[in-house]
């Protein structure tokens, strides 16, 4: 039994400026306020998030998203225990904005402020909904990331396995982008493949044959890209989207059956979580979740509106912290963002999987 903690999450690493208000009280999260503010018409015509005008436009819309998650949660600030939100890693100007956003807010009413990487909201995402106690497997799948941990306990997270080149949702916004299907592009590949065949392209799967859990989406884009130059009239793009989208299933659901096939719980349940922006994805649920079933083990996801960025999950980050006391210090006003932020720290250090920089490991 611990006491009930109020958290004001917030939430800009990349297109929607966001904020939640969460209560955390005996291991349960009770979501009490969840403002999210998409920025599709800011970049459609870009077909592509552009990071300055995502980061202005977060310094416009930070405070009346804040104010109406808290005015939607029917508290004051003065009943709130901590601020937290997303230090990193995430496109470096709207990162500050809600940094500095979340800092303000702390110092004004006077709590704690908990830095929280955005990677570790999405860890943590399926415990908003779902009884998801440590371990699990996660299968982390967004538009900058996708990679396997094992996620033994907060905090404790270990690197399985990465892609060395794309992500996932990286994939497929690309795809969209050279098809002119729009922005998102996730989406909107999906939508067109619903009517498409899967198997009129016989699209290559990176990797599949190797060993490990490394993936690779770069190669397949590009063999994409070269149908798709010759794709002209709505059918042939919808067998394009579909085979694509094909391709992905079967790579992340081979992938994840070997990851399945190396993850033990001790004799306890074995739990499968996919979170991050992909996990939307109902071609790519279902082909997890027949892997999950063929190896025992139950797929946990989290609601759609809680797979793509969103506060609440950073938020019940800051809360969970809080809780396990690893928060609450007033250093929490000295941390500073970062654009780079993996959450095996250790492994993208000793062995990163596609190289580091002057701004620290990428994965």
């Amino acid at each position: 039994m611990t006491r009930p903690f109020t958290i004001l999450g917030i939430e800009t690493s990349c297109d929607e400026t966001a904020a939640a208000v969460l209560r955390l009280e005996d291991g349960r999260a009770t979501l009490l306020s969840d403002v999210i503010r998409t920025q599709l018409e800011e970049h459609a015509p870009y077909r592509g998030v552009v990071p300055e005008i995502a980061a202005r436009a977060h310094a416009e819309l930070a405070d009346a998203v804040v104010a109406k998650a808290m005015q939607d949660a029917g508290i004051s600030y003065d009943a709130l225990d901590g601020v937290a939100a997303t230090a990193g890693p995430g496109l470096i100007g709207g990162v500050l904005v809600g940094l500095m956003t979340g800092k303000a807010v702390a110092q004004a009413a006077g709590v704690p402020f908990i830095p929280v990487n955005h990677l570790e909201g999405h860890a943590l995402s399926p415990r908003l909904s779902a009884d998801c106690p440590f371990p699990y497997l996660l299968l982390l799948v967004s538009g900058g990331h996708c990679q396997f941990l094992e996620v033994r306990g907060l905090g404790d997270y270990v690197r399985l396995g990465s892609t060395i080149d794309d992500a996932v949702g990286e994939a497929f916004d690309k795809v969209a982008k050279l098809m002119g299907l729009g922005f998102p592009g996730g989406p909107a590949v999906e939508r067109l493949a619903r009517s498409g065949n899967p198997a009129a392209h016989g699209f290559p799967r990176p990797l599949l044959n190797r060993p490990g859990l490394e993936m690779s989406f770069a190669g397949l884009k590009s063999a994409v890209a070269r149908v798709a130059a010759n794709a002209e009239t709505e059918a042939q793009k919808a067998d394009v989207c579909a085979s694509f989208q094909a391709a992905i299933c079967d790579v992340l659901a081979e992938k994840s059956a070997r990851a399945l096939e190396g993850f033990g719980t001790g004799g306890a349940a074995k739990r499968f979580v996919v979170a991050g922006g992909v996990a939307a994805n109902k071609a790519i649920r279902a082909a997890l979740e027949t892997a999950a079933a063929e190896h025992g083990a139950q797929l946990v996801a989290p609601p759609l509106r809680h797979c793509t960025d969103n506060a609440a999950m950073i938020a019940l980050a800051g809360a969970e912290r809080m809780a396990a006391g690893l928060a609450g210090h007033e250093d929490g006003l000295d941390a500073g963002s970062r654009p780079r932020w993996p959450l095996d720290e250790a492994a993208a250090l000793s062995a990163p999987v596609y190289g580091g920089g002057h701004k620290g490991a990428k994965a």
